[in-house]
């Protein structure tokens, strides 16, 4: 299917559209400077809107446990599972000094996991070395239980790395599964 059908998927599932993204930076390979807990509740009020409370909370709770990040991602994604799972999602990645770009990210998931949601998303990342190391799999476990929408957030890994995806959506989820979201700096369908 084309880019423009894979939006089409995303939207459809009640993920809301981010309009237009910036245009990516020259590619740098510096590490990116952190962010302060400040600069990222105000990008995420922006960017979440209402639940502003539930945001702050955990992004204050991810900074106790691993600090300052020098990346984040915001963008959207579609879920669905019934034992096993799939999630396809797209967005951009800002860090403070090296440029944004664009990202896309998708994943396989298995367990006891049943149902459907699109989400607004705000992915925390620590630790990254330089922005190209962002391109690989992120395993962890992930557990949902709503009803027409929800809120919550999880921690993903590989080597020293950790993503904390920030989830805010709409749909009917119900479960635990483990799983591992993959990076790409183009769209795929392929989640392995």
């Amino acid at each position: 299917m084309t880019h423009l059908s894979r939006r089409q998927l995303v939207a459809g599932l009640g993920a809301a559209s981010l309009g237009g993204l910036s245009a990516p930076a020259e590619a740098q390979s510096g590490r990116p400077k952190k962010f302060e807990t400040r600069e990222l509740v105000e990008s995420g009020h922006q960017f979440f809107g209402t639940i502003s409370r539930g945001l702050a909370q955990a992004v204050e709770a991810a900074g106790r446990r691993w600090g300052q990040p020098n990346a984040y991602i915001l963008g959207q994604e579609a879920s669905g599972a019934f034992f096993a799972g799939l999630r396809f999602g797209e967005g951009t990645m800002y860090t403070r000094n090296v440029g944004d770009r664009p990202m896309y990210w998708q994943g396989p998931s298995l367990g006891f996991d049943a149902g459907a949601d699109g989400d607004r998303t705000m992915m925390l990342v620590y630790n990254l070395p330089s922005t190209d190391a962002i391109y690989r799999r992120f395993g962890g476990l992930d557990g949902s239980a709503y009803l027409v929408g929800g809120f919550g957030f999880t921690a993903l890994g590989a080597d020293d790395i950790i993503v904390v995806p920030i989830r805010s959506g709409v749909g009917a989820r119900l479960g635990v599964n483990l799983g591992y979201l993959k990076f790409t700096p183009s769209s795929t369908w392929n989640p392995f």
